[in-house]
């Protein structure tokens, strides 16, 4: 068979070495009288045995082994290792931290940050103290948010910052009861 043979008609003349080892190789299974398989009718057919549906209802990938080591699933054999090992709550500061602008939405996450999660308390710093007071009304509904997407208990307390202000305090010595620059000249 020639290169040109076996392009498409009508396609380019140029020489596909890949496409032509394909074809001799082809060939010579044909000469040894070797049958080419149809993967979807040969899947069909296996279906259609006892055997093959025990397997596949016995384990989700089709394969059963012995002494129960069939294969599972990533999210079963990580969720199992977290369990074994005690990281439950290090994994859930993680998950509140990493997933906070899934958890609060894209309002809350533009003006609040969590700044620290210890135990089951998360504390939240504001741009504003207006946000930080919205964010203090809508506490409740956010720790219902967090019961449903990271478990229950993860989350029990929101502790709400306003913004930082900046210190007017200069040195070692102080004035009491003078704010910030109180006379202006």
């Amino acid at each position: 068979m020639s290169p040109a043979e076996e392009t498409p008609a009508g396609g380019p003349t140029e020489f596909d070495a890949a496409r032509t080892m394909l074809n001799r190789m082809r060939q010579n299974a044909v000469a040894r009288g070797e049958v080419r398989i149809d993967a979807a009718r040969a899947r069909r057919a296996g279906e259609r045995s006892a055997q093959a549906r025990e397997l596949r209802r016995r384990s989700p990938i089709g394969v059963s082994y012995e002494n129960g080591r069939d294969p599972q699933g990533i999210g079963t054999v990580f969720g199992r290792m977290v369990r074994d090992r005690g990281w439950t709550s290090p994994v859930a500061v993680g998950s509140v931290m990493s997933r906070w602008a899934e958890l609060v939405g894209p309002q809350i996450n533009a003006h609040c940050s969590p700044e620290s999660f210890e135990d089951t308390t998360v504390v939240v710093r504001c741009d504003s103290t207006a946000w930080a007071t919205q964010v203090r009304l809508l506490s409740h509904s956010l720790l219902k948010t967090f019961d449903e997407k990271l478990g229950s208990g993860v989350v029990t307390v929101i502790q709400v910052l306003g913004p930082s202000a900046p210190s007017w305090k200069k040195g070692m010595r102080r004035v009491e009861g003078r704010g910030p620059r109180d006379t202006y000249g």
